[in-house]
């Protein structure tokens, strides 16, 4: 390699660095701690809260000794030099007594200025304004201002008196000290008729700031409020002079108004007027005649709050403007659910002066959309970690949970769904229990709100119109956590226009979507279900859904009938061992009956006596381990969306043709004893939204299924067909072309054959575990295929043109010593799977398209000869105990999740412990980045020494890692687990700690961590210096073949990384 290049390469990224660091040092950002004149700081110790200057004669026997008793009364302490001998010079005794006073007030009256100890006093008090930030207030008593500043009238004559015989000096230092004072804006007596209402005013101006002196800790400590800040500083730009309305959305209870406080709290002093109106849909929303005078009513308490002027006299809503916009102003209004609010108070941006900041916290979304509020910050959840350490808080007094009551937090955290409120009360509410209490609380929690937490929640829930209450308890019943397209579906009959009510809710944050799929959160799904069960505490059969699995097997096994107010049934059941008979008169009287769910993991549930009776309106029907072997003659399908019989006992659907035209999704996956599918050429709707994921026919697992029925080709709306494990399939049909199948899985049909011809707009198509060895050449017109997985078959190499379109291979030859040569042709591979080739020894260059590869338990495997040059997204090598060094290193460079043997964590992980840490990383980078990636390494290893064969006991395991699950996969004993962990900087120290969720049998023997970039460089510092410039003047030479200028470039990045390390090397050192 030319030397020069390197040397230059090494400048230009030295250069690089030192740009972008001093960009970085010169950028920055605003901050929500406001920065004026700093006030005295609150770590000094205070000996007094006021000074006061004053001249004795003047002021002594009456004003200041009536001010005194005013201090008195209002527990104000003055710093009184009864006791101070007076001489020329102030001594340091007073001067300590004006450095330890918070507020200086200058009393300056007409012979003031005759005494040098008080023009002294003076200027030691304008020396610690300026200094220490120190508060000053001036009193003109009986003197004009005017006077004080240009040393004119009867105040000056004393002056000039008292400068006779003093130094230039001196009269220099008491005319600036005097100019100073004098443009304080000050108290004047002579604008005041009655001298003890000056006095009051006084004194309670003086008590007003020493209380906001006194530094706030009502938020310290406030779990993630730091990282609610940060999001909030790029809202706020407290840098800018522009008007800005910022809002903060989210659902009750989430810490909207919490987080508004702590920002009013740490910004209000740098605003000349700022007001926190609290919960306006509460306080302030009293009924009016009319929307006009509700806005009168509305802008007269705004302004009595902002301006402290009790009952202002608002005649029109013209006054706030008038008024406000030359002020800089911060306003909060907390808990708006009107637009009416909004027009009262904050109507428009120029209502306000330059850089007034307008926070309005809301639940209801839309609020901010018809005000044209852009700025919003929408308040998410906590992390688990967080929720636990609120919880705590409340709980225990400390951010983590006391000894022997770990599981029990953990639980109470889960049921309060990571909601701030709930966590809050719930926590309030254990505080001072002991074990036994929790245990016993439990029960009731887990069915049940706290009448504190659904009175909050009930606030929103009761502000929806009829309708919309009806959908939300639709929701909270039966459709949580279910996609958007299938609720549109389900409820087109029930309700008009479900997806604008749904955004009604979504915009209102009593549901959330989120790629489609509606979630509900868990303490609003019980508060929708307590409303339910209140329709009829004592006869659930009244009752619009059925929810709780012991009233629901009351009314299934009974003999009383159910009634028409029933639409829905959700039975989730965990009943294991004892078989429930479900009666055969179960759903007779449900005529209205919709949406009919039985879920559970095992088959408890029988039916031994049929059904008289379901209702013909049915359009969702889900039960697992359906214990039938043919659905009940009398089911009528003529309304059913959606039929899912998971794991059920059928062999047959249904005698004859029935009429499906609802019928959209049905999937019978792992129904083993299905062995033929019923005439569904009526279904002629059964359809797929690709973008919902939704499955349309599943028959995965359907081992007895020999044939798919020729009516098969009427479904020209099938998007996606499912038929992975079906053992016995033999054969497709032909001659069809479904156009719009785009997704056909047919994963270890072994039997399969024959190349599937039937849709040419196929996008994925998964042969692997099939016996099909033919590739017709008509794949290559196939227009959409993105996606094609096959088995390897021996004479794969004859098909060139399935070369250019397989994505996934799978080799499961034991026997092949090297991999075909035909592999290195695939050029779009980025699967490969190669588990189990026992006498493999190497791994050849391959397409670098590649992203996975399974090489698990290929004994035999020694060398990597191929370079990933793109970090592959996961690398099995589980027992592959032959790998050399250089083939280790390779894996856990390049792959963003690795498994292979290792007895230690490497050494190039430069942070290493024993167990599960913890490790901590000292930063020195100066500014600290808000993100770093890193590299993480688990070694697995036995709980208790055996001599058990690892393979046996391979399993699944997960490591957690600040509630994070990073999956372990295979679990086996002394091998390796690399993974990558990004974490957000907070401080200049990063602590890191690996736990297994579940420790029963395995634990962490050494874990390591390494800063992403320091990973790769240090391998290929190891590596490169003697490797790679050997291989580049190889290649150099030999510069014909695509494979060759590809590894190349992979060289050249590896040193443009080495460079970068080095300058990190540099850089620490001129830190050091």
């Amino acid at each position: 390699m030319d030397s020069s290049f390197f040397l230059t390469t090494v400048a230009a990224a030295i250069g690089l660095f030192i740009l972008t660091t001093d960009y970085s040092s010169s950028s920055r950002s605003s901050s929500l701690s406001p920065s004026p004149v700093p006030p005295p700081s609150s770590s000094r110790i205070w000996t007094h809260h006021v000074f006061p200057s004053f001249r004795g004669e003047d002021v002594r026997k009456d004003f200041l000794s009536h001010i005194q008793m005013e201090f008195e009364r209002k527990g104000i302490t003055p710093f009184i030099d009864n006791e101070i001998k007076r001489g020329d010079d102030i001594g340091p005794e007073l001067i300590r007594a004006i450095r330890g006073s918070k507020i200086a007030i200058i009393l300056l009256s007409r012979n003031y200025a005759s005494s040098k100890w008080c023009l002294d006093e003076l200027v030691e008090i304008m020396k610690c304004r300026e200094e220490l930030g120190q508060t000053v207030m001036a009193i003109f008593y009986k003197v004009d201002p005017s006077d004080v500043k240009k040393l004119a009238g009867d105040f000056g004559r004393v002056f000039k008196k008292t400068c006779a015989g003093r130094t230039k000096e001196n009269i220099e230092r008491w005319r600036q000290a005097l100019a100073k004072v004098a443009t304080i804006a000050g108290y004047h007596s002579s604008n005041w008729d009655n001298e003890a209402a000056m006095i009051k005013k006084i004194a309670t101006d003086i008590s007003d700031m020493l209380n906001n002196f006194t530094p706030s800790n009502d938020f310290d400590g406030l779990v993630g409020m730091g990282a609610h800040l940060e999001k909030m500083e790029p809202l706020l730009c407290l840098g800018s002079d522009e008007v800005r309305m910022i809002g903060i959305w989210g659902p009750p209870g989430i810490g909207k108004t919490t987080i508004a406080r702590v920002v009013y709290n740490q910004l209000s002093d740098s605003f000349q007027l700022s007001v926190f109106m609290d919960d306006i849909k509460g306080n302030y929303s009293r009924l009016c005649s009319d929307d006009y005078s509700l806005k009168l009513q509305l802008q007269k308490q705004f302004m009595s709050q902002i301006t402290n002027h009790k009952d202002m006299v608002v005649s029109h809503l013209g006054v706030a403007p008038n008024r406000l916009k030359d002020k800089k102003v911060l306003v909060v209004l907390d808990g708006v659910d009107q637009s009416v609010q909004l027009e009262a108070m904050a109507k428009e941006t120029w209502w306000f002066g330059p850089g007034s900041r307008i926070i309005i916290t809301t639940q209801d979304q839309k609020l901010f959309r018809a005000h044209g509020v852009n700025l919003i910050y929408k308040v998410n959840f906590p992390t688990d970690d967080e929720a636990l350490q609120i919880f705590c808080t409340y709980s225990f007094g400390q951010k983590s949970p006391k000894d022997g009551f770990e599981e029990l937090a953990r639980e109470v955290t889960r049921l309060a769904g990571k909601l701030p409120l709930g966590l809050r009360v719930m926590g309030s509410y254990f505080r001072g229990m002991s074990k036994q209490e929790w245990r016993n609380s439990l029960p009731r929690l887990r069915t049940s709100l706290d009448t504190d937490i659904r009175s909050i929640l009930k606030f929103s829930y009761d502000a929806l119109d009829d309708e919309d209450k009806d959908l939300f308890l639709h929701i909270a019943c039966f459709f949580n956590y279910q996609k958007i397209r299938k609720v549109e579906e389900h409820l087109a009959k029930k309700f008009l226009e479900v997806r604008q009510r749904l955004n009604v809710l979504a915009e209102k944050s009593l549901i959330s979507i989120v790629s489609g799929v509606i979630t509900m959160h868990s303490l609003l799904e019980k508060l929708g279900r307590e409303i339910v069960c209140k329709q009829s505490i004592h006869e659930p059969r009244l009752r619009q859904f059925l929810c709780e699995e012991k009233e629901i097997f009351e009314v299934l096994t009974g003999d009383t009938t159910g009634s028409k107010s029933v639409m829905g049934i959700n039975l989730e059941y965990n009943t294991e061992g004892e078989k429930i008979e479900i009666s055969e008169k179960a759903f007779e009287g449900m005529s209205n009956l919709q949406f009919l769910r039985v879920y559970g993991h095992s088959d408890a549930l029988q039916l031994t006596r049929g059904l008289n009776y379901i209702s013909h309106k049915l359009r969702f029907l889900e039960w697992t381990h359906f214990p039938m072997t043919c659905l009940p003659s009398i089911l009528n399908l003529e309304f059913l969306v959606e039929l899912i019989m998971y794991r059920s006992k059928l062999e047959k659907l249904w005698e004859g043709t029935k009429p499906l035209r609802c019928l959209k999704r049905m999937n019978l996956s792992y129904s083993e004893n299905l062995k033929e599918l019923p005439d569904l050429s009526t279904a002629t709707n059964l359809e797929l939204d690709l973008h919902n994921c939704s499955i349309c026919l599943n028959l995965s697992g359907c081992s007895n299924l020999v044939e798919l029925p020729v009516f098969i080709g009427n479904l020209q709306k099938l998007k996606k067909l499912v038929l992975t494990g079906c053992s016995k399939l033999e054969f497709l049909p032909t001659n069809i072309n479904l156009e719009s199948l785009s997704w056909l899985n047919l994963r270890d049909c072994s039997m399969l054959k024959c190349f599937p011809q039937i849709s040419t707009n196929i996008r994925d198509l998964d042969l692997t575990g099939t016996a099909i060895e033919q590739v017709p050449p008509f794949i290559v017109s196939w227009p959409r295929l993105e996606c094609l997985e096959m088995s390897y078959f021996e004479n794969l190499e004859e098909f060139p043109h399935a070369l250019e379109r397989i994505t996934s291979l799978c080799l499961t030859d034991t026997d092949i010593q090297e991999l075909p040569p035909c592999v290195k042709k695939i050029s779009r591979l980025n699967s490969l799977v190669l588990k189990g080739c026992q006498k493999l020894v190497s791994i050849p260059p391959i397409s670098d398209s590649i992203h996975f590869m399974d090489a698990s338990d290929c004994e035999s495997l020694e060398i990597l000869e191929c370079s990933f040059h793109n970090q592959i997204g996961r690398l099995n090598f589980a027992n592959c105990f032959k790998l050399n060094q250089e083939a280790r290193d390779l894996i856990i460079q390049n792959s963003e999740r690795a498994v292979l043997p290792g007895g230690q964590v490497p050494s190039f992980f430069t942070h290493r412990a024993t167990g599960g840490g913890p490790l901590s990383i000292k930063l020195n980078e100066k500014p600290l980045p808000k993100y770093l990636r890193f590299k993480a390494c688990i070694l697995l290893v036995d709980k208790v020494d055996h001599d058990a064969c690892s393979k046996e006991k391979s399993t699944e395991v997960f490591a957690m890692y600040k509630n994070r699950r990073h999956r372990l996969y295979p679990a086996l004993a002394q091998h390796l687990y690399t993974f990558r962990v990004d974490e957000k900087v907070t401080s200049s120290e990063l602590l890191f700690e690996f736990k297994l969720e579940s420790d029963e049998v395995w634990k962490i023997g050494e874990c390591g961590i390494v800063q992403h970039l320091e990973c790769i460089s240090m391998m290929q510092m190891q590596r490169s210096c003697y490797f790679g410039f050997r291989t580049w003047s190889w290649r150099e030479t030999n510069p014909t073949s695509c494979t060759s200028m590809i590894y190349l470039y992979g060289r050249v990045i590896n040193v443009l990384q080495m460079c970068i390390c080095v300058v990190r090397i540099f850089k620490c050192a001129f830190v050091l």
